[in-house]
């Protein structure tokens, strides 16, 4: 391939990563905590954003985006991760626009934050649930623009930045490593070949990855007879998920891997939507991947919003901008700047990989 045909290659997967973090929000988002969709609503929601003659307002962001911005900016302004200006972002978002269905938990997190001015960043989450931290999704469903960044770093940069930047808000190794999950997901679509999934390969290759991140260090605080790798399993069970094939039903998919707010129980699904949604799935009338990922996310009900985002972003890295439809994109609020965003960190990283060459 030719090197300007694969910058372009690689921008447009940049695109399709915030776009489909962004589209997984914002159509998900009306169906968060109800109960699950029927495949015929769900047909009939696509099929009515697909009709380029529908004009109704945007579906706005939930506070998923509105992290993943901050996380962006932040990456993009200090030309990487530095950890106080990103804390300092996220406050500033929240009290701009609270609004925008943020948990308790991390509510609590900006409060302590601002009224300590900052002093120690890390300190307000490692203190929550009498040390123990939150092991939310919050960390992983924000993660996306550190794997675009860090998409010629090292396996090991990229890990610990994941990590950082979710110990802002979850302490929790089951928190944290699932945002590491997440990054690592995302950054295997970015680097995975057009038109040559193996979901087979590219799950066993974060299984692989996982068990280094896993292993347990002197530091980690585990309960006695506790799994360590709790990643590791809940990927195995994709593997299994994935020999069943269409005899899968959403409530297996729910019981084997979960779909709430917990981060262990939502990226393994997330990053099964994607590999799953890559064939055919019955009942969904959904020929393009990329909209057949949010719809079958979605459709297992649960955590919509960030399942659908996660799965989006993971999707849109593989597939790139052009798979993603632009009657879908259109009913999405703020699309523009997350394609902004995604040229920024792009920019960015052209602009290292010439400095490095």
């Amino acid at each position: 391939m030719a090197l300007v045909e694969a910058v372009e290659v690689m921008a447009g997967r940049f695109r399709g990563c915030l776009v489909g973090g962004l589209m997984g929000d914002c159509l998900g988002a009306p169906f968060e905590g109800e109960p699950r969709a029927s495949p015929t609503m769900l047909n009939t929601y696509f099929k009515r954003l697909n009709d380029p003659n529908l004009k109704v307002p945007y579906k706005p962001y939930t506070d998923d985006t509105a992290m993943m911005r901050c996380v962006a900016l932040s990456l993009i302004e200090e030309k990487g991760y530095v950890a106080q200006d990103m804390a300092k972002r996220f406050v500033k978002e929240f009290f701009a626009e609270p609004k925008r269905g943020y948990g308790s938990n991390v509510v609590d997190v900006f409060a302590v934050l601002r009224a300590t001015k900052f002093r120690d960043v890390y300190s307000p989450a490692a203190m929550q649930f009498n040390g123990r931290g939150s092991y939310g999704n919050g960390g992983a469903m924000r993660v996306a623009p550190i794997a675009l960044f860090c998409h010629a770093s090292t396996e090991q940069e990229l890990v610990d930045t994941a990590k950082d930047m979710a110990l802002l808000t979850h302490a929790n190794r089951l928190g944290y490593n699932g945002a590491v999950l997440q990054c690592l997901a995302v950054h295997e679509a970015l680097h995975t070949p057009k038109n040559d999934l193996n979901c087979v390969i590219f799950i066993e290759n974060l299984i692989k990855k996982m068990k280094k991140v896993e292993q347990l260090t002197k530091d980690d605080i585990i309960d006695e007879g506790e799994e360590p790798f709790v990643y590791v399993k809940k990927l195995e069970k994709v593997l299994e998920l994935l020999e069943r094939k269409e005899s899968i039903d959403r409530d297996q998919v729910e019981d084997e891997l979960g779909v709430n707010i917990s981060a262990h129980e939502s990226v393994p699904t997330a990053i099964y939507s994607f590999v799953r949604a890559s064939y055919p799935i019955p009942n969904i009338e959904a020929e393009n991947e990329f909209q057949r990922t949010l719809h079958y996310a979605i459709s297992l009900g649960g955590d919509t919003d960030t399942i659908a985002s996660m799965a989006g972003s993971i999707a849109g890295a593989y597939y790139g901008m052009e798979k993603i439809p632009e009657n879908l994109q259109r009913h999405c609020e703020a699309l523009s700047e997350a394609v902004e965003q995604a040229d920024q960190l792009n920019s960015t990283c052209v602009k290292d990989r010439t400095t490095a060459s």
